[in-house]
């Protein structure tokens, strides 16, 4: 599958064009090395590993290896951007983090402090971090000063209402020496209820000089004008958008640039993306676990489809799809629905 050519408006980060002003989210579960291969086989211009442990990661633990596997520099699978997304709480081990990510091969190193899950947030880590200030500043500055890799932060408006400190984080954070600032635009206590307030996202804007990215409910081209209209963000994150669809980014930016509709895959294309990114999945993980976890892109993909067009039936077809027990199986239903 070619990697479409990319017409659209940098976005600079740091030491790094990024062609394109639509980038897609580090999802934990979501964005693993199949996925962001896929993705930026479809054009997306930036796509961030899934969240890794720090500590972990310094270790040496294979699952956390695995999960920030970003491809091997003679790999011709390689991804033509490396972005990694670090998490924890202990400046040492943030060092060490960012230092083992650019031993990697990362070109941006990224910062969460924006997770809002009990696991991570029970940790004082991720969004918790909003409340500690200043430790959050001695993760930045422990970051900035292990790599010479542009490092960005990932945030929410703060951890609930009565403490929206997002412009305040965002300031201390560029004076650390962060090339890029990325803000959902909920509060940590909303988790993703409710909806984005892109225009709180301009006060973090007014606060910095470096790019600001805004994140939260962009799911299409319409989304994507209003959010950088109401925050006056340089650019635009997909997260959830982006499940079943990793063409998306490339899709938005594409409309973004020319002022068009935004046209997706018809099904023979989108058959081909998904067939390719859960022959990549097989081939990463193995036959066996590589089946448990395609199961969740392979229910996205059918949902995003829309094919067959009634939804209960639709429904029925994704779990029956989801219970097939063998990659001959999957692929076979896959074609017999999609031609």
């Amino acid at each position: 599958m070619p990697r479409p050519a990319m017409s659209a408006t940098p976005l600079q980060i740091g030491d790094v064009t990024i062609p394109g002003r639509v980038l897609t989210a580090p999802m934990t579960g979501v964005s693993d090395l199949p996925f962001r291969r896929t993705a930026s086989a479809c054009g997306a211009p930036y796509v961030a590993t899934e969240m890794v442990a720090c500590d972990s990661f310094a270790r040496g633990r294979p699952d956390v290896v695995r999960r920030a596997a970003i491809g091997a520099k003679d790999d011709e699978q390689a991804l033509p951007l490396m972005v990694i997304q670090l998490v924890g709480r202990t400046p040492e081990w943030i060092g060490k983090g960012a230092a083992l990510a650019e031993d990697a091969g990362a070109h941006i190193i990224d910062l969460n402090m924006g997770c809002p899950a009990k696991e991570v947030t029970g940790a004082l880590s991720g969004s918790a971090l909003m409340r500690e200030p200043d430790l959050a500043a001695k993760l930045i500055g422990a970051a900035v000063n292990a790599t010479t890799r542009p490092v960005t932060l990932k945030m929410r408006l703060g951890w609930d209402d009565a403490s929206r400190n997002a412009p305040q984080i965002a300031a201390m954070a560029e004076e650390l020496g962060v090339a890029a600032i990325t803000v959902h635009g909920r509060t940590r206590q909303q988790f993703y209820s409710g909806k984005a307030d892109w225009k709180a996202v301009a006060a973090v804007k007014a606060a910095v000089a470096i790019p600001v990215i805004v994140n939260g409910d962009i799911t299409d081209v319409a989304s994507a004008r209003d959010a950088l209209s109401l925050s006056g963000a340089d650019a635009v994150m997909i997260g959830r958008g982006a499940y079943g669809r990793p063409w998306i980014a490339d899709s938005i930016n594409r409309a973004l640039d020319m002022n068009t509709e935004m046209s997706e895959p018809g099904f023979t294309h989108r058959l081909d993306i998904a067939l390719t990114h859960f022959g990549q999945t097989l081939r990463f993980y193995g036959d066996a676990l590589g089946l448990k976890v395609f199961r969740k892109h392979l229910g996205w993909y059918v949902e995003q489809a829309s094919r067959p067009a009634d939804p209960q039936q639709r429904r029925v077809t994704k779990s029956h799809l989801c219970r097939i027990d063998t990659a001959s199986g999957v692929e076979a239903a896959l074609t017999a629905l999609w031609t």
